[in-house]
C-alpha cells in the first residue's frame, strides 16, 4: 500500500494515526505508573501548610508563573545568581509544577527566606518601592481581597487524591492552622509598622513566596551535594 493511498483514505488514515498516538502514549505512561520509584522524593520537602496552599492558589490565579519560572538550570551562570539548581524532587507535592521558561522577572525557586515578610508585602503594593526600575504591575487588591479558608479543606483532599501525603488531621484542622500560621505573619508584618488582617490574599501569597525553595535548600545541605551557592 502506498502512502497516498492511505492519505486519501481518512477513516484508515484516522485510524492508524490514532492507533500510533496510543502506542506513544502508553509508553510514556505506563512505566509511571508501574515503577513508584520512577517518582523521586527527598524526605526533607514535606507538603504546602494550608496557608502555603491558599496562597499558591493566589499565586496561580494572578498568573505570576508567566513572568517567574521556579527551575533553576545546572549551570554556574543560574547557581551564582539563584543558588542551588533544582531537583526533582523538590516538585512532587506541587499539581502543577511551576517551573514556568520565561523570565521577565526572577526567578522564584530560592526566594524563600531571601527577604522579609515585609518586603513581600510592599513588592505587590508598589514594585517600584522595593525594586526601583521594576516594570511588575501593582497588586494593590492582594491588600485588601480576603481568603475563604472554609474552602481549604476540600483542596486538601484533592490534593490528596493526587498523592499528596496530608491526613485527615491536617485537613480537619486546617483553617485552624491557615489563621495560626497567618498570625505569625501579620506579626512580624505589625514590627515593621504594617497593619494587615490575617485572612487578606498577602498574608497567604507570602507565607507561599517564603516557602519556596526552603524543603530543597534543606535537602541539599544534608546531602552535602554540590549545587552553587547564590551570591549575597
Amino acid at each position: 500500500m502506498k502512502h497516498d493511498d492511505i492519505e486519501h483514505k481518512l477513516p484508515t488514515f484516522a485510524v492508524l494515526v490514532t492507533i500510533v498516538i496510543l502506542i506513544g502514549a502508553l509508553v510514556e505512561i505506563v512505566p509511571l505508573y508501574a515503577v513508584k520509584a520512577n517518582v523521586p522524593t527527598l524526605p526533607e520537602v514535606t507538603p504546602y501548610t494550608p496557608l502555603e496552599l491558599e496562597g499558591r492558589d493566589v499565586y496561580l490565579r494572578e498568573g505570576c508563573y508567566n513572568c517567574h519560572s521556579q527551575m533553576i538550570r545546572p549551570f554556574r551562570a543560574e547557581t551564582l545568581r539563584y543558588g542551588p539548581y533544582s531537583r526533582a524532587g523538590e516538585f512532587v507535592y506541587d499539581h502543577p509544577f511551576q517551573w514556568g521558561s520565561k523570565r521577565t522577572g526572577p526567578d522564584l525557586a530560592r526566594v524563600g527566606g531571601k527577604y522579609p515578610d515585609a518586603w513581600h508585602y510592599r513588592h505587590m503594593e508598589d514594585p517600584q518601592q522595593t525594586s526601583p526600575g521594576s516594570i511588575m504591575p501593582t497588586y494593590p487588591w492582594l491588600l485588601q481581597d480576603g481568603v475563604d479558608l472554609s474552602r481549604t479543606e476540600g483542596k486538601m483532599r484533592a490534593m490528596r487524591s493526587l498523592g499528596v501525603p496530608y491526613s485527615d488531621g491536617e485537613i480537619a484542622r486546617a483553617e485552624e492552622a491557615a489563621l495560626a500560621q497567618a498570625g505569625e505573619i501579620v506579626g512580624r508584618l505589625g514590627s515593621a509598622g504594617i497593619r494587615v488582617e490575617p485572612d487578606r490574599e498577602i498574608v497567604a501569597l507570602t507565607a507561599y513566596l517564603q516557602r519556596l525553595g526552603v524543603d530543597g535548600r534543606r535537602a541539599i545541605q544534608g546531602s552535602g551535594a554540590p549545587g552553587g551557592e547564590a551570591r549575597p
